[in-house]
């Protein structure tokens, strides 16, 4: 069986993307449907060096970790259940297309299936991209749906 990673963030234009994807590709195999958690960087916790910087306790860290990923839980979970079901589910942490990438390769995915706000020109140079950062990266085709998709 061959995989088809989903990457969504909760959003209406992720559901739509990842119900446009499988539509299109259900038939090659397991769909796994991720999100991905930025900014549980462990260097924001205090090391006790004394160095001046941004920082919180272990503990403080740990409960907002706990936090971010319960949230991000429910986002795979409802989006599997509105695809209706029958998908497998993950969570991971990183940055997102890193990340989606790097899931990618992991479980050698035939597809990956992302939405895209459809940003261009200077905002998009300065705030980045998501899925352009996918489709120069992945191991593998990727399926963009974007904002003005019906």
């Amino acid at each position: 069986m061959s995989t088809i990673v989903l990457g969504t963030d909760g959003s209406e234009l992720a559901n739509k993307a990842a119900s446009a994807g499988l539509a299109i590709l259900r038939e090659a195999g397991t769909v796994l449907v991720v999100t991905v958690v930025d900014g549980t960087d462990p260097s924001l916790v205090d090391d006790g060096s004394g160095h001046a910087g941004p920082s919180m306790q272990p503990e403080e860290f740990a409960s907002m970790r706990d936090r971010l990923l319960a949230a991000a839980r429910d986002i795979v979970d409802d989006s599997a259940r509105e695809l209706g079901g029958g998908v497998e589910t993950r969570v991971v942490e990183g940055s997102p297309g890193a990340a989606l990438c790097d899931l990618a390769r992991e479980v050698s995915a035939v597809a990956i299936v992302i939405g895209s706000r459809g940003r261009g020109g200077l905002r998009r140079a300065l705030l980045g991209s998501v899925s352009d950062y996918v489709v120069r990266n992945a191991p593998c085709p990727v399926l963009i749906v974007r904002s003005d998709h019906n």
